[in-house]
């Protein structure tokens, strides 16, 4: 990974553009008012998932890089300084002769060692009888469950995954680097493995791509080593360390597989456990994913929010869970999605509920409720709110969640509910409330600068190319439309691309390796092409879609033709009989075109 694409894993393109233009969300993306025309509907479109911006009043898309360029008048690397300083990039490691290759190559070292790591780990769980019991039998996991996974289990034997990857030629950095190594001197290669004796749970980034592993213990009460020379306990589940691939405060378990089921029902649900993710899409409820080993942070709603802005938690309903809704309620304010809670009958975790019955879980899932209401219910059940004491906790744990909610009569209604619960004038619970201490989102830095607006004739030019482009892509059966426009007619390098593609490829579906690595120059055109559809057309019958291409042909043909007889009026002024002659010809195949 280079600079480029590290910053571009930091930082949210939605958070990027917020700070110029203000976003709402519509679906799946967020619309806002053009800063490049004088609009007065919103067509500027902010897609999450392609991490991609297209203003369709101007023409104008790219990536966040390419947004801040038009807005701030910088160049490519003076950009990149300012968003690496806003994301926390430190661009030193990256300078030098080849180190952005570099750095992509040892992450490229880094995921094929884990991933090899994952077949190792995998085989090992074929032949272990304690791994298999407990995967298949106590848990109840399908061998394809299994499979689908990648459950493995690590051998008890000190550096056996560490020797096997030596032997493959990986060095003792690039394993320790990988997070698979506890780096202490262990044997002969010198090396210890990080997992021993441990049912072993993939990680894996939105993308499929192994970055790090879950263990959990196998034989209860095993002990190890600890630092002063005795033992003690082994924790019952371990993580890979924080590495160059895994950040457990962005990472999201199962969100490699969830996503398409998360796209479809326009909600996730959020889980402890990992263990609970795989038994839930065993049981066919596939839009699960969990935070694995940590709690909940801005960096995984935001991930989430990709897919949707509806997310279910299913926590544990002790204190900690009580805590950890307090604090997702307020990151989901921040963030621009809603959180509801799943109550789960008799305590029971997810797991169990589902080996139970899973139409149980089906059906709690269901009955979510907002939030807010479940913690005021939580509380209200804990606490004697008649009492002047159980008045005083109930505000005092509440209030600031309140105080977080970034909609004001959202605000206003709950302050009016908890006045009505405890039984206290608004009044005094709106002067408590105006003495929390803790700090209201602070409103966006706007920046003043008026970007470069666009006339409206070449917004159009650029509007009609993208249209009938973004048709053609997305429509195979359109691509004849494509027949008769030629690169002259066309207003941009990637239009062109793109066009010269579709025409030598014209039964393209994005399943073919080779011609998907063509595209590569132009993936983000090729994106914008896929939001310009999503907007415009989806769900629109095909007959439309073909009258809608025609139109836009027409009409890209027509401006070409218009243009060109205008060039050509300007030189019929000075030419020679010759000259004339030609241009006429000209004229008379401009007039075919038309045809």
């Amino acid at each position: 990974m280079d600079a480029v694409e590290e910053v571009k894993s930091r930082l949210s393109i939605e958070d990027v553009i917020a700070e110029y233009v203000e976003l709402k969300r519509a679906g799946r993306n967020y619309k806002g008012l053009s800063p490049f025309s004088s609009e007065k509907s919103p067509s500027f479109v902010v897609s999450p998932e392609k991490q991609i911006w297209h203003d369709f009043s101007s023409g104008k898309g790219g990536d966040m890089f390419s947004f801040v360029m038009e807005m701030e008048g910088l160049d490519f690397k003076d950009t990149l300084t300012l968003l690496a300083r806003k994301a926390g990039v430190d661009l030193e490691q990256f300078r030098g002769a080849g180190s952005g290759r570099d750095n992509s190559k040892r992450k490229e070292r880094l995921y094929a060692a884990n991933e090899l790591a994952a077949k190792f780990y995998q085989v090992q769980f074929s032949r272990s009888k304690i791994a298999l019991e407990y995967a298949l039998t106590k848990r109840q996991f399908s061998k394809q469950t299994a499979l689908e996974w990648q459950l493995g289990y690590s051998p008890n034997t000190g550096s056996a995954l560490c020797d096997f990857l030596l032997s493959k030629k990986f060095t003792p950095d690039e394993i320790r680097d990988a997070g698979l190594s506890a780096g202490n001197r262990y044997g002969g290669s010198g090396l210890r493995d990080m997992f021993r004796g441990r049912l072993q749970i993939p990680l894996h980034d939105p993308q499929g791509r192994v970055i790090g592993f879950t263990a959990r213990l196998l034989e209860e009460g095993a002990q190890f080593a600890s630092a002063n020379g005795g033992s003690r306990d082994a924790p019952k589940y371990i993580n890979t360390p924080q590495s160059p691939l895994y950040d457990k405060s962005r990472h999201v378990y199962g969100l490699h597989l969830a996503k398409e089921a998360i796209r479809k029902t326009k909600f996730v649900v959020m889980v402890e456990g990992n263990l609970d993710v795989i038994s839930s899409h065993q049981a066919g409820v596939r839009q699960v994913v969990a935070t694995a080993g940590t709690a909940m942070t801005e960096q995984h709603l935001k991930a989430l929010s990709k897919f949707t802005g509806d997310i279910r938690l299913s926590y544990d309903q002790d204190k900690a869970g009580l805590n950890a809704t307090e604090r997702a309620i307020g990151v989901a304010g921040k963030v621009g999605v809603s959180i509801s809670m799943i109550t789960i009958p008799s305590g029971k975790d997810p797991d169990e509920l589902i080996r139970q019955d899973p139409q149980i879980w089906r059906d709690v899932i269901e009955k979510h409720q907002y939030a807010l209401d479940w913690l005021i219910d939580r509380y209200r059940s804990l606490l004697d709110v008649t009492t002047a004491q159980g008045k005083r906790e109930f505000t005092t744990v509440l209030l600031p969640v309140v105080r977080g909610l970034q909609d004001s009569v959202e605000q206003d209604h709950y302050l009016q509910l908890i006045a009505e619960i405890i039984g206290v004038r608004q009044e005094a619970l709106t002067d408590k409330y105006e003495q929390t201490t803790q700090e209201l989102r602070g409103p966006r830095k706007r920046t003043v600068r008026t970007p470069r607006q666009v006339d409206r004739q070449t917004a159009e030019h650029f509007r009609i190319q993208d249209q009938l482009l973004a048709l053609a892509l997305m429509q195979p059966s359109l691509r004849h439309y494509l027949q008769p426009i030629t690169p002259g007619m066309l207003f941009s390098d990637n239009a062109r691309t793109m066009l010269a593609f579709l025409q030598a490829n014209p039964d393209f579906t994005g399943r073919e390796a080779d011609q998907v690595a063509a595209l590569r120059p132009i993936a983000d055109y090729a994106k914008i092409l896929s939001v310009a559809y999503e907007e415009l057309y989806q769900g629109i019958e095909i007959v439309d879609l073909r009258s809608d291409a025609s139109r836009q042909q027409t009409r890209l043909i027509e401006n070409y033709v218009k243009t060109q007889k205008l060039e050509i009026t300007d030189k019929l002024a000075g030419a020679d009989e010759n000259a004339t002659r030609s241009l006429l010809e000209q004229v008379i195949r401009l007039n075919q075109l038309l045809k």
